[in-house]
């Protein structure tokens, strides 16, 4: 970190050495708590972070990744987006995980600023006139940011976005906005992303590309393999990818949600892609999902569970009749269930399983 960062934190301002000498016992925030330490932890030199998983896709674990590590990883973001030192990043991602520590490991070692805040819906209304060059979100937050602070957006030069697939909608809303937009594709066990897809402007592109320092194949299964010159081993992963070429790819779903049903398998993520476009036509918002349950005849029939309040009968009978125009009949709904509020992980994403398990 060099004299001249520094780091607004709720609205105080650190400089590189405070943070050396920084004590933490009067921090209240769990958030300011977590974001100290690890800035201080860096700039120290300490050499090794234990890291908690979210739990999106298994049980919550801790695992510790070597600084080297972090800064490979983060050297692949900084010449891909093109970051400088003097440019300011915002951090609004929860730095007990790696999506927000990796914003702090990429905004000290290239010199940036940082403007640390809460993570909430809207990052955007706590910045007031604050430039921003740089900023990651999760799908959410960029909804509410395009909704309510599209110019602030604008503004910015770009953003990353990722935890969770972007739907049709906020895609659509993506290629209006003037901030150049990147899908990113990773987890903690590759320290964070190592493919980027631009979403909008003249360079948007249809699939994720890859760093020059990642090697991708297929498994038996189908799924996305993952080695880097960084990881001590490859990353076998549980997501059924398409593979282009050996950058590129497009990710189909996760193998975890398959569902068989009569024989036949159904992949969630394929439906729920064709079913967003219907329900976005009836200006339904619900967050839903596709999943399987059991059942006598099929082993296992494919349902669609939404969060919030019952759809009536007309509504459910038109949903279904445009959806058999785009999907097989192995693949459409055979029942709607509704529950006020799913299920999240830590880190905000939908917890599937525990949402199925709590309506069983």
């Amino acid at each position: 970190m060099s004299p001249s960062q520094w780091i607004r934190l709720n609205e105080r301002i650190y400089s590189s050495e405070e943070l050396k000498n920084q004590g933490l016992d009067e921090i209240q925030s769990d958030f300011e708590r977590a974001t100290l330490k690890f800035c201080k932890d860096w700039v120290n030199g300490q050499q090794e972070f234990a890291i908690q998983t979210s739990g999106s896709t298994g049980t919550p674990k801790s695992i510790v990744l070597l600084r080297s590590q972090m800064e490979a990883n983060a050297k692949q973001t900084i010449e891909a987006l093109q970051l400088k030192a003097g440019e300011t990043s915002l951090v609004c991602l929860d730095t007990n995980y790696v999506a927000g520590k990796m914003m702090l490991v990429r905004s000290l070692i290239v010199g940036m600023n940082v403007i640390a805040v809460e993570p909430s819906a809207n990052p955007f209304n706590k910045l007031e006139e604050q430039p921003v060059d740089f900023v990651a979100l999760v799908p959410y937050q960029l909804e509410e940011i395009i909704e309510h602070s599209s110019e602030k957006l604008n503004q910015v030069r770009c953003a990353i976005v990722g935890g969770a697939a972007i739907g049709y909608s906020l895609n659509e809303k993506i290629k209006k906005s003037r901030c150049s937009i990147y899908a990113t594709y990773g987890m903690t066990e590759t320290i964070s992303h190592i493919a980027l897809q631009r979403l909008n402007g003249k360079r948007t592109q249809h699939y994720f590309k890859a760093f020059e320092t990642i090697d991708l194949r297929l498994d038996d299964r189908g799924c996305l393999c993952v080695k880097a010159k960084y990881l001590d081993e490859e990353i076998i992963t549980n997501d059924l990818a398409e593979l282009i070429d050996g950058k590129q790819f497009k990710c189909l779903g996760r193998i975890d949600n398959v569902i068989n049903s009569g024989g036949i398998k159904v992949i969630p993520e394929k439906v729920e892609s064709a079913l967003e476009r219907i329900l976005n036509s009836f200006q339904i918002i619900n967050r839903f999902f596709i999943t399987g349950i059991p059942d006598e005849k099929l082993g296992s029939k494919v349902i669609v569970v939404f969060e919030g309040l019952p759809f009536n009968k007309e509504i459910k009978e038109e949903i279904l009749f445009e959806a058999s125009q785009k999907i097989s009949k192995y693949e459409l709904p055979k029942e709607f269930l509704f529950i006020p509020k799913f299920r999240e992980t830590a880190t905000g994403k939908i917890n599937r399983s525990a949402t199925v398990s709590s309506i069983q």
